[in-house]
């Protein structure tokens, strides 16, 4: 049975692509193949290639064409819809979807990170929400634990129900080590977020170390997978 999954975060900067490598190894750990996808990035590094991508492919226990891991690439480091626009490229969902159904022909479980927020805009019209809709998929939500990271979380977690979407779980990120009452957070949003706590992953730590943090068994998709 293939599996895949959506990776927002509640802000940019709240750790996506740290939790999704994190998630990569973690998969692979359960002896599954997996494979990170980015659709759409922005700004690139001395090399033309994003960062982030470079990071998921790492992680990944395959190597596609960049392609279909990142369809869509523009250069500056800035909003989509802009740097789109700007690129006179517009983004587009259908050829997303084309290289995500070519994504699961090659691995079991495919993770897909999102870009800034829940619903930073791609066009004039849609957002990074609708790309979900269009994915059909479950939500993994990364949030950044700083402070603020309460309001951010609860109404990313109000954004995904009101699309009917599934909130299949959440991974607290510590961003931020000095962060105050950070227990007392972690309590609060457990008490208030309708999806298992995946885990804590620690402040400043490699992408294996943080994948031992994590309980993928929490996913029912993840116990099917091991029968």
């Amino acid at each position: 049975m293939k599996q895949a999954f959506f990776v927002a975060g509640t802000d940019t900067g709240a750790g996506k692509t740290h939790v999704t490598c994190a998630l990569l190894h973690a998969t692979r750990q359960l002896g599954l193949t997996t494979v990170g996808m980015k659709p759409i990035a922005a700004g690139v590094e001395d090399d033309g290639r994003n960062g982030d991508v470079t990071q998921l492919l790492a992680a990944s226990s395959i190597q596609p064409p960049l392609p279909l891991v990142n369809p869509f690439l523009y250069i500056p480091p800035i909003a989509p819809h802009i740097a789109a626009q700007e690129a006179g490229r517009p983004i587009g969902l259908a050829t997303i979807q084309a290289a995500f159904v070519q994504l699961q022909e090659l691995a079991e479980v495919v993770w897909v990170e999102g870009v800034g927020g829940f619903r930073v805009p791609l066009d004039e019209r849609f957002d990074a929400a609708d790309l979900v809709v269009a994915l059909d998929l479950p939500v993994i939500l990364v949030v950044g634990m700083r402070l603020g990271c309460l309001n951010h979380a609860l109404l990313t977690a109000e954004a995904i129900a009101v699309r009917g979407l599934r909130f299949a779980g959440w991974v607290a990120n510590r961003i931020d080590p000095a962060m105050g009452r950070f227990e007392a957070n972690i309590e609060t949003l457990c008490a208030r977020l309708e999806a298992p706590l995946l885990g804590i992953t620690p402040y400043s730590t490699n992408p294996v170390r943080a994948a031992g943090a994590l309980q993928l068994v929490e996913l029912t998709a993840f116990r099917n997978l091991q029968g």
